[in-house]
This record gives C-alpha cells, structure tokens and sequence, in this order.
C-alpha cells in the first residue's frame, strides 16, 4: 500500500506546476493602453507614444519584461520629435500566447505583421534591448533596405552566459519544463536581488510588474520556448551581414551585466568593426528599465548625430 501512496505523490508533484499553469488567468483586454493587431499567430497589443508623424523608433522589448520596460527611455526620444512604437512580444504584456518554438521566424512574422498593421515600410530606427536586440539584428539582416538606424541595448545572440540550471531546463523536455515552472519565481527574484544598484530615473514597478507576468498563463511556456529557440542562436553571420551595409549600428552594454557580460563588446566588435559602443558604468543587464537617464542621454547624442 505504501508503494501507491509514494507513487500518487510523485504523480501529484511532477503534475502540480502543470496544472498550476491551467489555472493561471490571462490578461483583460479591456484594461490595456493602445490597440490590437492580428499578426498571424495571435492578437500583438501595441502602443504609439508621440505625434501623429515624425521619424519612427520601433522599441522591441526583451525577454522576461513587456513594453513598459522603455516607460524611462521614451520620454527623451518624445523630446527630440519621434514617434515610438512599443508592442508585447507573444506570451508576455497584454498579447496573446501562442504555442509553439519561439525562434527568428516566429517572432519576426509577429514584427512583420505588426509593421504591415502600421503601414511602416521604410526609415526605421529598430531598438531592441536584450532578446529583443536578437530579433531587432534578425530583422535588420534581412531587411536592410526598411532600416535608417539600428540600437543594440545588452543584445543577445553574441555571448552565451547561461547558468548550468538553465542549460538543463533547455536542453531537457518534460523535466526541464517542470523544473522551469517550479523554480521560476524563485530565480527571478534571486535575478532582481542581483543587479546593480538603479540609476537616476530607474522605474520602481519593473520588479513587480516582472513578477506579476509569472501569473499569467502562458508566460512561463513562453520564456522556455524563446530560450530553446531565438536565446539558442549566435548571430555572426546577422553581424557580419550588417558590416556590409550602410546601417548605423549602435550597441550599449552595462559593465556589470552578468546576462550578457562586457566580453560580448569585443566580439561584437569583431564582427563589425563599425558599430558604435557605449558602455554605462555601473549597470547591470536591465538598462532601459533601471538605467533610463544614461541611456537617454547616449540615445541622444546618437540620433542628433544621425
């Protein structure tokens, strides 16, 4: 009889974070600022800060914050007359959660159909920060023709920096999930606790609002996906491609980021010898949201230069 019992527990365990993620509510539309767009998977929620017209900054956000992760960074680019198109990534913020590899192709037919809604064909200025700089760099080397600028902030594809934990939960399906689900929150705070000490005009409701996206469902699965899919590429060939243009490129790296550490300068660098670096001392890997001022003000210089 003992052996019954040790198995319904085992069972009850390993099917716990499962159903717990079941249960989980998803956002209401209802309380979301902007709009809605069919961009082929799902239902994208973006948002417009700005005027009616001027020179056009698509903000892509990175892999665990949702849009408002750039609440500190657009204002200043509001200040020097452009528009900014802010939107959620599938499984994060207020749009939908699809299922499914989250690799370059799922998040760049999301981009792409966002932009069609919009009916922005040419001279962008594409930032992307994290994650987002890795599907920003896709997006670029594939449309190089539709970029006047490209921003880089902490971009991923560069430097692989993953934890052994996090190496397991990639590489290893069903267990890894559950443990993904299990020790998420935990690792998240252990990540908040971590970084560095804010800057001057650092967002207070980043923390709450990245643990708040845990209760969502979808979120969860989604991380995972995007780590087995758009966090597993190198993007040399990306970098190399763009060295061959005429893009501006500019890349701004914290000097105490662990996520993505200061070693991905030089090799980016490498792979294109005119990209612009800049580097924030003092900060961490959440440079929009903790960092907003420094980036600002490099974000100025760089688009009044332009």
């Amino acid at each position: 009889m003992w052996w019954a019992i040790i198995l319904v527990a085992v069972l009850v365990t390993l099917a716990w974070p499962f159903w717990r993620e079941a249960r989980k509510g998803v956002p209401v539309r209802k309380q979301a600022p902007g709009a809605f767009a069919a961009t082929g998977r799902g239902q994208t929620h973006y948002q417009w800060h700005g005027p009616a017209r001027g020179p056009v900054v698509v903000a892509i956000h990175g892999l665990t914050t949702p849009s408002p992760v750039w609440d500190g960074v657009v204002p200043g680019l509001l200040a020097l007359g452009f528009r900014v198109l802010v939107y959620d990534l599938y499984g994060r913020g207020y749009s939908d959660a699809p299922r499914g590899r989250q690799d370059r192709r799922f998040f760049l037919a999301q981009l792409n159909g966002l932009l069609d809604s919009q009916g922005l064909r040419q001279d962008l200025t594409v930032m992307g920060f994290s994650m987002g700089g890795a599907i920003a760099t896709a997006f670029a080397a594939e449309n190089p023709d539709r970029l006047k600028r490209l921003i880089l902030l902490a971009p991923s594809g560069i430097v692989q920096a993953d934890d052994a934990e996090t190496r397991f939960e990639v590489a290893t399906p069903i267990f890894g999930d559950w443990l993904h689900a299990v020790r998420a929150r935990a690792r998240m705070q252990a990540t908040l606790a971590a970084e560095p000490p804010p800057g001057p005009g650092a967002l207070p409701q980043i923390a709450a609002l990245r643990l708040a996206e845990l209760d969502r469902r979808g979120y969860l699965p989604a991380i995972l996906a995007s780590r087995r899919g758009m966090l597993a590429e190198l993007q040399q060939a990306e970098h190399r491609a763009l060295a061959m243009t005429d893009i501006p490129v500019v890349a701004v790296f914290g000097d105490k980021d662990v996520v993505v550490p200061l070693r991905a300068l030089g090799t980016l660098t490498a792979w294109n010898r005119g990209v612009q670096v800049e580097v924030v001392a003092g900060a961490g890997h959440d440079l929009p949201a903790l960092h907003g001022v420094e980036v600002t003000a490099i974000l100025r210089d760089v688009l009044r230069e332009g």
